[in-house]
């Protein structure tokens, strides 16, 4: 499928009644699975990506991420969107060229935060941050497709429990232009509603915090329009593999394989 056609459909799961679950993957062989099961899109996580390179969060390159993002692209027909954290830099020069070379992998849609990676300043000064998010949505309108911008605030990961100012930058990122909006964390789902009630742009929950993740109907109801898994498939994953490899290794037993999925009905989801 072409990458018009795929930023179209994308643009569609947004405008169709109802939320949609964007499944978070970190390979071929996940995004296939994903689409096998038939989730409408995919979405790349950070924090994911750099398991995938033995590192945590925050601590992949922008030339890594994209390169990851493209062979998730490759896999399937699927619109694919990437976490692309800050933008790999603090200009919006720097975030509308990370735009721009994301289209270049495939990739139909990201989004973009205002955490800083600073620990003295964990979160942008809002004025920057509208200026980050103006910039990636003239990088992504001067595209030949609907590239979706999503425009994210850290602000409850990030120790800054204010409910109100996250509203107020959902509601700047939402005049700069972006097509969603996303504020991971929120902690209950009256403060769901009262972030889908305050903006217009359809709204992304992160499902994946223990305490914090709501039922597909509930966060319907509250008004989400996009709900995205973060990195609990990949952690979910690994667990399995820490598990197993724990059996092996305490017990000298291989119990794991009697529950694992077998090769041939996992090589059913893979290309030949």
């Amino acid at each position: 499928m072409a990458q018009a056609d795929r930023a179209k459909q994308f643009r569609a799961l947004h405008a169709a009644p109802g939320a949609f679950v964007i499944a978070n993957v970190w390979d071929g062989g996940s995004a296939r699975m994903m689409a096998g099961l038939g989730f409408a899109a995919l979405a790349t996580s950070s924090g994911a990506s750099a398991g995938l390179l033995g590192r945590r969060d925050g601590k992949v390159t922008r030339d890594e991420a994209l390169a990851q993002a493209r062979v998730i692209c490759d896999a399937t027909d699927l619109p694919v969107s990437a976490d692309l954290e800050k933008g790999f830099g603090d200009t919006p020069e720097i975030v509308a060229e990370t735009i721009r070379l994301a289209a270049g992998v495939g990739l139909v849609g990201c989004s973009i935060e205002d955490a800083s990676g600073n620990l003295d300043a964990p979160i942008f000064d809002l004025g920057l941050a509208r200026e980050r998010i103006a910039a990636a949505v003239e990088a992504a309108r001067s595209l030949p497709f609907p590239f979706t911008l999503t425009g994210r605030t850290e602000n409850f990961l990030r120790g800054r429990a204010d409910l109100d100012d996250t509203i107020e930058r959902l509601q700047a990122y939402e005049a700069a232009g972006a097509d969603a909006l996303m504020a991971p964390g929120l902690p209950d789902l009256d403060a769901v509603r009262a972030v889908c009630a305050a903006t217009a742009k359809p709204f992304n929950f992160m499902a994946g915090i223990k305490g914090k993740s709501f039922t597909v109907a509930a966060l319907t109801a509250a008004g989400v329009k996009r709900i995205s898994l973060a990195t609990s498939l990949y952690r979910a994953a690994m667990t399995g593999l820490l598990s197993a490899a724990k059996e092996v290794r305490e017990h000298g037993t291989f119990g794991y394989i009697d529950t694992s999925l077998a090769a041939p009905d996992m090589n059913a989801f893979l290309r030949g």
